[in-house]
């Protein structure tokens, strides 16, 4: 008599199965979310960021300026975050540019390349120097607002973990609305989490936990 031959069971991921507590006696509602066309299938359970950020930006006179120099094209890349930059002009070709939260990014000179905090862009002269005062804004594009796996090698804003995927979704060919926890408080399973495929290291992990607890999702 030979050996019963068994299949196999494969269970698969349970929505929320990452979950071990929320607030609310388990009544938390996940946000509505869309997950971007070009996701793939995306398993419950997957650390998710959002494209908040584009890869472009504008700039505009903050006052009235004396130099009539001009922007050339401006790229934006990580670690770029959304909102206003300054650049003021100290001299009439030297400028400091600060972030949106009033911290110094750089410093640059009109005619040379800046590259800095994820900003990259060229003022030219003008026929009228700038002045000491001078300023612009310069205001990255919105992304957009769509989902997708947590990539730490991204610049659009999915380089950050903002939340967790509750139940798996398809968006291999279109987008898919979805759930997601984006916020605590509540505990989760880290053995429970699912990683994207640009997650290689440790620290980016414990990068991505980090910014979770800071939405009040504790991973243990």
């Amino acid at each position: 008599m030979g050996n019963p031959t068994v299949t196999p069971l494969v269970e698969t991921r349970h929505d929320g199965g990452y979950r071990m507590w929320t607030a609310e006696n388990n009544m938390i509602s996940p946000a509505k979310i869309t997950l971007g066309s070009g996701a793939g299938v995306v398993v419950a359970g997957t650390v998710l960021g959002q494209a908040t950020l584009g890869t472009t930006a504008t700039a505009a006179p903050l006052g009235t300026n004396v130099g009539n120099g001009t922007f050339g094209a401006i790229t934006v890349t990580a670690p770029a975050v959304p909102g206003a930059y300054v650049v003021e002009f100290d001299s009439a070709t030297n400028y400091i540019v600060s972030a949106p939260n009033g911290q110094e990014v750089g410093h640059g000179t009109t005619g040379a390349a800046f590259a800095a905090g994820g900003l990259g862009f060229t003022i030219t002269a003008g026929g009228t120097a700038f002045a000491a005062g001078d300023s612009f804004t310069v205001t990255p594009a919105a992304g957009t607002g769509k989902w997708a796996p947590y990539n730490p090698l991204a610049g659009d804003g999915t380089e950050v973990a903002a939340g967790i995927l509750f139940g798996t979704r398809d968006a291999t060919s279109a987008d898919q609305r979805a759930v997601a926890d984006v916020r605590g408080p509540m505990r989760v399973n880290v053995n429970e989490l699912i990683w994207g495929a640009n997650v290689t290291t440790q620290l980016q992990q414990t990068t991505a936990l980090a910014q979770l607890q800071a939405l009040g999702i504790l991973a243990s």
